[in-house]
């Protein structure tokens, strides 16, 4: 009788500041969700970017989006928060792979010296590289707020919770 060895399970985690989290990263959610068994959405605390929304109401504007992705991948998601280098946030959650966003040529320009920089840190760590898709490649957190700052419509560009927990922060510091 031969017992059969279960292959390790390839855990990955797709980290950023998530303010707001917008359908480009959803989409690399759900992409990178069908090349694991296990995907860690990592958000980032990051003070120095001076984020609009807290901590807890971005990762709530990305769980409240995961159960559509799921149903669509059957893919394992957990959303987690971190203060840390990206590779110890990694490590911590039992990671392997990093899943990195790709918009336009400037991300890649600055995403292969995080990834040289990853791989010196921990050379377990591989990164992995998904290109933004056609319909995604234009959109950013940054100017989804800017939009959204002159009562532009960012319906295209956000979930529904996102985009009126969006609109409640917008109010609130304009007053």
């Amino acid at each position: 009788m031969t017992s059969a060895v279960a292959a390790p399970r390839r855990v990955g985690l797709y980290a950023g500041t998530f303010d707001p989290v917008t359908v480009g990263h959803l989409d690399v959610i759900e992409r990178a969700s069908r090349l694991v068994d296990r995907l860690i959405i990592g958000v980032a605390r990051n003070p120095g970017k001076s984020p609009l929304m807290p901590l807890d109401e971005r990762m709530e504007c990305v769980r409240e989006a995961l159960p559509a992705i799921k149903a669509r991948t059957g893919g394992d998601m957990t959303v987690v928060s971190f203060h840390s280098l990206l590779v110890e946030a990694v490590r911590a959650n039992g990671a392997t792979l990093i899943f990195r966003g790709l918009r336009v040529l400037s991300d890649f320009d600055y995403e292969v010296q995080m990834s040289g920089v990853n791989r010196r840190l921990d050379s377990g760590i591989e990164t992995v590289f998904l290109m933004a898709s056609e319909r995604t490649q234009f959109i950013s957190s940054r100017m989804v707020k800017e939009i959204a700052s002159y009562n532009g419509d960012i319906s295209e560009f956000v979930t529904p919770y996102t985009q009126a927990r969006l609109l409640a922060r917008l109010a609130e510091r304009t007053g």
